[in-house]
């Protein structure tokens, strides 16, 4: 719900943006890493033809509401979510059609062994999807970018989530994090193909593809 109210409800518009790029194909098996409490996962379940998609997150009490919420949806017989660690899957390599990632990907330890394990997973000619906050660079959106997310984000999310380093950390990690060209050079030296970058929103988030 903090997301949504931080974001002004534009986050929902990014997620839909994500899911369509999965459109057109038929999918035996995504994988939803940092799945947290499964809204992707729900609206790919909804919106596309696929038979099965599996959540992954280190966040147990994430995961405890996503599955709340999946069988709310009455989604529990295609969407399954499970603890794991985005750096070692546990899936067979060249068994998964799509891997998907959303708001994920910059709180991985090492970047490019999670991308080395979506890779080592996904079938010849599966799909990469990362939805990730990214810089704008263009004035004034960027000063007011980064003037609201370090001094007025931090404070409603404390306000709000009772958490004093939550919405601080977020800013940090997306100033540290690898975005635009520099995010799409990972993609290629981990092996990805047909790699591409959609900034969203003037650059605030970006849209990553990649095929196997």
């Amino acid at each position: 719900m903090l997301n949504h109210l931080l974001s002004l409800g534009v986050d929902k518009g990014w997620r839909k943006k994500m899911i369509k790029t999965l459109n057109g194909q038929p999918h035996d098996l995504i994988v939803d890493v940092a799945t947290g409490t499964a809204d992707v996962a729900i609206a790919m379940a909804k919106t596309l033809n696929v038979q099965k998609i599996v959540g992954i997150d280190i966040a147990q009490q994430m995961l405890d509401i996503g599955t709340k919420k999946i069988a709310k949806a009455n989604l529990s017989e295609k969407i399954s979510l499970e603890w794991g660690d985005s750096e070692n899957l546990r899936f067979e390599s060249n068994t998964v059609s799509a891997v998907t990632v959303a708001f994920g990907v910059r709180n991985f330890e090492n970047v490019k062994a999670g991308l080395s394990e979506m890779y080592r997973i996904l079938q010849p000619g599966g799909k990469v999807v990362i939805l990730e906050f990214s810089k704008p660079r263009v004035f004034p959106l960027k000063q007011l970018y980064h003037f609201y997310f370090k001094r007025i984000l931090p404070v409603v999310g404390r306000i709000t989530s009772k958490d004093k380093k939550a919405y601080s950390y977020l800013y940090e990690s997306v100033q540290a994090f690898p975005d635009g060209a520099d995010f799409i050079q990972l993609l290629d030296q981990t092996g990805f193909t047909k790699t591409s970058w959609k900034p969203l929103t003037f650059g605030i988030c970006s849209i990553y593809t990649g095929i196997k």
